[in-house]
């Protein structure tokens, strides 16, 4: 008889502990709350790179106390802002998600069209005449959409950026705020998908910032970097202010004190938007990466005070990498070039004009952005010619230009690609948006702007970036088996409890996981 109690107690005492620890998910709060923190424009060799110059508790956070992946690279050739993003968190490449690129032509508006431009809504608090914007355009759910609907809507989602893109993807269809900035105001700004009017607490930031650029200085009298918001976006006060969006967004929306795991989406702008102009290797690229070390750390110690971190698991990663400067691979010998859309574009209509209609100049092209050439159908019809044979002329037109090779839309969507790595880099690439297109492939290091640098290719420089992961179940360490973005929202959702967005392609990050049958959970804390 007291064999039988003490076995029934011990059985009483696993199914706490299961229950409590091991068995702890979404659907009870653990973790308190998800940070994912997206750096646009973050090339994955910069952490190693500045490594030695980072201070405690910033990106020291993943590369000393978490789960930091070297190999990670995007596995598709349109590295853009607004496909990284929507990869990031619905765990699939374009061919899923749908997302593949920041713009593209509509065929019935005859123009081009943002990747999150929805005419049904109107912008919040903003008084541009552009129309509002919303998610409308993914084909997959994202992680917070999953985790909203695993919690029947206890769980809550928010996403913030300087674009609209940056935030909205994120978020997907359920999120519960979606803030990013009007550039011509600086002010944040929403859309009437999410709600109707912005919230006291964001017309209170709002307020400060106009107080700032009339006076340029800040709230502390010290003089701003730029007289402008465009100005400022492209400088480390861009992603201060992010982060004071993100520290009044816990504080006022409670994060991290419901009855199920919340989600922040939290991605940081400026860097892109600098490092387009100077290239990854200048002076105020690194300035501009130390900066943020720092702010990370503020941040994160905020969360620790705010909620402990001990309760919250923190990823980082990037949206795509960046090519050198091309007047900087020139220097070493390496073949390079700036390439001029609207150049380009006018070669390519010339070209298919002598084609297709000699003596009648026509805009076969409706737009290229390098390497992409988006086609106007309408012309093409005006002189009888079919998609298939529209495309292989316009992508005939880019090997002309330069380019080394081609893939259409026609044949991505047929499956027609190498199977190679690299013709299933174009295949994920795929989308059944934007119309007609053509996707050329530059030679390394040719860069789709006359000035500056970009990103957009297959190439390693704008695949790598950077995956890490921080909190109770990852066994900090340094991880050098390939891993790709994709892997993110499984790894999460699978410690979550909850299914992985429909489209997910992804892999659980096993490798990373620490044993947590004999690791203890803390209620309360900090850093471990």
């Amino acid at each position: 008889m007291k064999t039988s109690s003490l076995r029934i107690a011990a059985v009483l005492l696993v199914l706490f502990l299961a229950t409590t620890g091991g068995l702890a998910s979404a659907y009870d709060a653990h973790p308190r709350l998800v940070v994912v923190i997206v750096i646009d424009q973050f090339r994955g060799d910069y952490l190693e790179r500045y490594r030695d110059q980072f201070g405690e508790g910033g990106f020291r956070l993943f590369l000393d106390h978490g789960a930091y992946f070297t190999d990670c690279n995007y596995n598709y050739a349109n590295t853009y802002t607004g496909p990284g993003h929507a990869t990031l968190f619905t765990g699939t490449y374009s061919a899923g998600h749908g997302i593949m690129a920041n713009e593209w032509w509509d065929p019935q508006k005859q123009r081009m069209v943002t990747s999150v431009e929805d005419d049904t809504t109107t912008l919040v608090g903003s008084a541009s005449p552009q129309p509002g914007a919303s998610p409308h355009n993914l084909l997959s759910e994202t992680l917070g959409d999953v985790l909203k609907l695993s919690t029947q809507g206890k769980s809550r989602v928010f996403s913030i950026s300087l674009k609209d893109r940056a935030a909205i993807l994120p978020g997907g269809f359920s999120a519960d705020g979606v803030y990013w900035v009007d550039p011509n105001t600086g002010n944040w700004i929403t859309s009437t998908y999410y709600r109707a009017a912005l919230p006291p607490w964001v017309q209170d930031i709002n307020s400060r910032l106009q107080k700032e650029v009339a006076t340029g200085k800040d709230s502390t009298g010290k003089a701003l970097p730029g007289k402008s918001p465009r100005e400022l976006a492209a400088t480390p006060a861009a992603n201060d202010e992010e982060f004071n969006l993100a520290r009044e967004l816990i504080v006022q929306e409670h994060l991290g004190s419901g009855p199920a795991t919340d989600l922040m989406a939290i991605s940081l702008s400026a860097n892109d938007i600098l490092g387009h102009r100077v290239g990854p290797d200048a002076p105020e690229m690194q300035a501009m990466a130390l900066a943020m070390d720092k702010q990370l750390a503020d941040f994160f110690a905020f969360l620790g005070r705010q909620i402990g971190l001990a309760n919250i698991w923190i990823a980082l990663s990037a949206d795509h990498g960046v090519a050198a400067l091309p007047s900087v691979a020139s220097k070493l010998r390496i073949p390079a070039a700036n390439m001029d859309d609207a150049r380009l574009r006018a070669q390519i209509n010339d070209s298919l004009t002598t084609k297709f209609s000699p003596g009648h100049r026509a805009e076969y092209v409706a737009e290229v952005d390098y390497p992409v050439a988006w086609l106007n159908d309408s012309a093409f019809a005006g002189v009888h010619v079919r998609e298939q044979e529209a495309e292989q002329a316009v992508g005939d037109a880019l090997l002309a230009a330069g380019l080394r090779s081609y893939f259409t839309r026609t044949q991505l969507a047929r499956g027609e690609a190498p199977n190679t790595p690299f013709g299933h880099k174009f295949l994920n690439s795929y989308s059944p948006h934007g119309g007609w297109y053509v996707i050329g492939v530059p030679p390394p290091y040719y860069v789709g702007s006359p000035s500056g640098t970009s990103h957009g290719t297959p190439y390693s420089y704008d695949t790598h970036v950077p995956l890490a992961l921080y909190g109770v179940p990852f066994q900090p360490g340094t991880y050098r088996a390939h891993s790709e973005p994709v892997d993110l929202a499984v790894t999460l959702a699978s410690l979550l409890g909850i299914n992985a967005p429909s489209h997910a392609v992804g892999r659980v990050l096993t490798e990373a996981l620490a044993d947590r049958a004999s690791r203890p959970r803390t209620a309360t804390g900090g850093a471990r």
